[in-house]
């Protein structure tokens, strides 16, 4: 969000990483557009997803508007830093990634939805930045809740490369991980494009759309 400045592009090892801190940091009780609880336990028969796609703000108000997305929130995962603030994660050397966790009823909207909206909204092809945002904390990455969404992501990582080489893009850079500890991001950047309208976005997608179904 802040542009080309100098930043690490490597992820720090544990010993390169800030110490961060044993608390969480605060944040926001409720969610800014909803109002339910922000950090509501999963209902029963829902179910979880986490992604990272550059600047979080416009991440999040993508899903935040699908049918069957109960709660979403801004955070950061990925990293070293326990429990880490907007500033340290902006300097690169917490590792982490901007993401946003989503609560979802798969009833309404399946995971693989889930994923077409992520790889159609960004270019999954940059690397360490999304845009003019540059560093370690813009990266594309999916952060899967069991061995089904991992082999979905992957399978469609599979299938979008090759109509995103067919279109003269590079091959995705996109990490795909069982999900790491997820941490809160500050009140401020929760549902911000909600709250500020006419707020930066960096989000855009490639014009590639994604094919449907799971392929081998």
């Amino acid at each position: 969000m802040f542009g080309l400045s100098r930043k690490p592009m490597t992820i720090p090892g544990p010993d390169e990483a800030l110490p961060g801190r044993a608390e969480p940091i605060p944040t926001a009780e409720t969610h800014f557009v909803t109002g339910r609880p922000l950090k509501a336990e999963v209902p029963e028969g829902m179910a979880e997803a986490m992604f990272g796609m550059g600047c979080f703000w416009g991440a999040e108000r993508i899903f935040w508007q699908l049918p069957g997305v109960w709660l979403t929130m801004a955070g950061y995962a990925g990293g070293q830093t326990p429990n880490p603030t907007y500033r340290e994660v902006c300097t690169g050397r917490t590792g982490h990634n901007e993401v946003v966790r989503l609560i979802f009823d798969p009833a309404e909207i399946g995971y693989e939805e889930l994923l077409r909206r992520f790889w159609e909204g960004h270019d999954p092809t940059q690397g360490m930045r999304q845009g003019n945002d540059v560093g370690t904390q813009y990266r594309s990455g999916i952060y899967t809740y069991d061995a089904a969404q991992q082999a979905a992501a992957e399978a469609r990582r599979d299938a979008y490369g090759t109509r995103l080489r067919a279109a003269g893009f590079g091959a995705p850079t996109t990490e795909i991980l069982p999900a790491p500890a997820f941490y809160y991001a500050e009140d401020y950047h929760q549902q911000y494009l909600a709250r500020n309208p006419a707020g930066y976005c960096g989000i855009g997608g490639t014009g590639v759309s994604c094919p449907a179904g799971v392929f081998a």
